[in-house]
């Protein structure tokens, strides 16, 4: 082998042994691997909280208020399905905790009212129900709202008394609303009312919120509906004078099965509150209007009585209109809508009966008009039975002060004279909040015959006029006179609702 490839031979061999001499050096100062441990068990999840419930705490003030006026919340109780909520019924057994207290003597339905037994305060015994009819003995709940609100469902579900049990008439949203009502929709009334029922707001500020919301169902004045008898009736000016507590109940949640909007909704703050307050605390608590136009059209819904079985005695002196029974007790169906009896719309067709009208009763005195309707001038004409006198009171004054002749408005052909953009403002502002934007959201008919504003303005525009007027009998429709209407504001709504679709 030549010299010189046995010389390349050693280098390479020599090469060689000094890499494998470095590796075995750096491998040995390497740091020593830790042996793996042995495996563990997981630790357990940390525990979870449930959910808060969620719900709507302003549709809880309502259910405090009157829990089976409130949309779906009837159904607990059966329901009354194709009626309004307005119309729903309460209990009409007390409540089983109702037995252990005797200083209150209210019964049924008023036993179920969460305010009946802790205050429209919510401070029950400690509050404003602390005394009086009201008076329980029963605690509030103010002192609750730091509870969870499923603790607070547990005890609306009879988890600290079986007798407290409302599960068998509300659902668990029902609960649960009512629930988060209590831990978030509650004040301290003492922040609003002084001790002697004043408000500490300002009137002043108070009117223009008034004026913003309130002024298109209740009037002017607080005295567009009344909430109780023509006897003793009771307007927004008795609610903030009588019971403060009350008025800024509703006026932060609404009413009960009826579209009255929620201050809490409309954003308003608590000196808002107080305010409206201190404005309302200056209303009359006269009434605007007699209260006789809805007695004229169906007296025992005002009542609140069975609509009267047979005909009226007067009836059989007459064979043109062939109705009977509660039809021919209602004034208007004897002298016309439009208060002129032969003489006017109901001269002629199915509704004519050959009765004279009562539009000329203006000219008579109250003694001559009383007497004719307590059967001093014909014994067949005495309503006395059914009415009382502050009742025949309102008819009289009905007759000798609010009716109007209608003619300049509406034409023989039923067509009105009227602008119906001016009306269409109106209807907007307060009628849509009922009958709904087209007017169809009350059906006054059935299913099979529907009837709507619309279908009312247009066959018997008469009849229209004067529940615009004077209201339906036996719920709380604002008067249109009492709102301040003028007989041309009467007339451009009607005009407008001549356009909303009858079917």
């Amino acid at each position: 082998m030549p010299t010189e490839r046995r010389l390349t031979l050693v280098l390479r061999a020599v090469l060689l042994l000094g890499i494998g001499l470095l590796v075995v050096a750096c491998a040995g100062a390497a740091t020593p691997v830790a042996p793996t441990a042995a495996p563990t068990e997981a630790a357990p999840p940390e525990p979870t909280s449930p959910p808060e419930p969620t719900g709507d705490p302003v549709r809880g003030g309502l259910l405090y208020d009157e829990w089976w006026a409130v949309p779906e919340a009837e159904e607990g109780m059966g329901g009354n399905e194709g009626e309004g909520a307005h119309e729903a019924q309460g209990p009409t057994t007390d409540q089983p905790l109702w037995e252990t207290q005797s200083t209150n003597t209210r019964g049924g339905a008023d036993t179920w009212r969460c305010k009946e037994c802790h205050g429209w305060d919510y401070k029950g015994a400690e509050g404003a129900y602390g005394s009086g009819s009201h008076f329980t003995g029963f605690p509030g709940v103010f002192g609750a709202a730091d509870l969870p609100t499923a603790e607070l469902v547990a005890i609306l579900k009879g988890s600290t008394n079986p007798d407290h049990d409302f599960s068998s008439v509300m659902d668990d949203q029902d609960l649960t609303d009512l629930a988060l009502f209590i831990t978030q929709g509650l004040i301290d009334d003492a922040n609003f009312v002084n001790a002697d029922g004043s408000s500490k707001g300002v009137a002043a500020s108070g009117q223009d919120r008034f004026d913003e919301v309130c002024t298109y169902c209740h009037g002017p004045q607080g005295n567009a509906i009344n909430f109780d008898s023509l006897e003793e009736p009771e307007f927004l000016g008795h609610v903030a004078a009588d019971n403060p507590w009350e008025f800024l109940h509703k006026i932060r949640f609404g009413q009960p099965g009826w579209p009255m909007p929620s201050g809490i909704r409309n954003e308003w703050t608590d000196e808002d509150y107080a305010n409206v307050l201190a404005y309302a605390q200056t209303f009359t608590t006269d009434p605007a209007v007699s209260g006789g136009g809805p007695l004229y059209d169906a007296w025992w819904e005002v009542v609140g009585v069975e609509a009267p079985e047979g005909d009226q005695p007067l009836w059989a002196s007459q064979t043109t209109n062939t109705r009977s029974g509660a039809d021919t007790w209602r004034c208007k169906e004897c002298h016309g809508w439009d208060y002129q009896g032969a003489e006017g719309a109901y001269g002629s067709g199915s509704h004519a009966t050959g009765f004279p009208g009562v539009f000329t009763a203006a000219s008579l005195a109250v003694e001559e008009l009383t007497a004719w309707l307590t059967g001093g001038q014909n014994p067949d004409h005495d309503f006395s039975p059914y009415l009382n006198e502050a009742e025949i009171a309102a008819l009289v004054s009905f007759m000798r002060e609010e009716t109007f002749d209608s003619a300049p408005y509406i034409n023989p052909d039923g067509t009105v004279n009227g602008d119906a953009a001016r009306g269409k403002v109106k209807f907007e502002q307060t009628c849509a909040a009922c009958h709904g934007i087209d007017g169809m959201e009350m059906n006054f008919g059935s299913a099979d015959e529907p009837e709507f504003v619309g279908t009312v303005a247009a066959d018997n525009p008469w009849e229209f006029l004067h529940k615009d007027a004077f209201g339906h009998p036996g719920v709380p429709m604002p008067a249109g006179l009492a709102l301040g209407y003028t007989l041309e504001d009467l007339a451009n709504l009607l005009a407008y609702a001549q356009t909303l679709p009858t079917k």
